[in-house]
């Protein structure tokens, strides 16, 4: 990955702020952005940006400033509850989706005019997608929905590769507000269920999203990093 240009949305927290790190580790050139500003403690030497992926304007003009580059890499998702279809207030479901799905499908248009033509697109969906629960409808459908975007548009745009990393539990800001006492016992609870005894953590994760932009024969394909969750 020396010299390769690297922009990974999402990456300025979670499971994008530790595959910018493990990117730019590796010699990467990585510009790690996200809505909000990057925190106090980001890495100096990784560049940092802006962008709202709910908004077509904002990623548009992201992109422009971005000239040409290697590998798209996003994470960035929102944090929503679980709800029954009875309790679902469907306005809720729209902005996720608007988020997760047609973020993705934003961050992707905008890049195709500056990827270059070995370069990749990783996406990420979530456990869910294949693993069908009560009050899970909106999580999983708009992981499925991504998954089959993510094979449609590897036919669509090769020699482009297109992939995605679904991920399982992961002990990361996606849990939404908590103490750090109540994640961790989140955390020991859900990873005593899973077949690897513990929780995912953002560290992991990146393996997987370097594994897909560093290996040129892999694309269409869903990486789980899940601890064994789907078994």
């Amino acid at each position: 990955m020396q010299d390769q240009k690297i922009i990974v949305i999402g990456g300025l927290s979670g499971i994008g702020r530790a595959v910018a790190e493990q990117a730019a580790a590796k010699g990467a050139q990585v510009v790690a952005a996200g809505r909000r500003k990057a925190p106090a403690d980001f890495p100096a030497h990784i560049a940092t940006a802006q962008v709202d992926i709910s908004d077509d304007a904002s990623v548009a003009r992201f992109f422009e400033g971005i000239g040409a580059f290697d590998h798209l890499v996003v994470t960035a998702g929102p944090v929503i509850g679980s709800a029954k279809l009875a309790d679902l207030p469907i306005a809720d479901a729209i902005a996720a989706f608007n988020i997760k799905f047609f973020g993705q499908l934003r961050a992707a248009q905008q890049a195709l005019r500056h990827l270059r033509p070995n370069g990749s697109i990783t996406f990420t969906s979530g456990l869910l997608a294949r693993k069908a629960a009560p009050g899970s409808l909106v999580k999983a459908t708009m992981n499925a929905a991504t998954e089959i975007m993510a094979k449609t548009l590897a036919k669509e745009l090769a020699p482009l590769r297109v992939n995605v990393v679904s991920p399982g539990m992961v002990e990361s800001g996606m849990w939404g507000d908590m103490s750090e006492a109540d994640r961790k016992a989140m955390a020991e609870r859900a990873g005593a269920k899973l077949p690897v005894g513990r929780v995912g953590q953002s560290e992991d994760l990146a393996q997987a999203y370097l594994l897909l932009m560093q290996n040129g024969f892999m694309t269409g394909s869903i990486v789980d990093v899940d601890g064994g969750g789907l078994l």
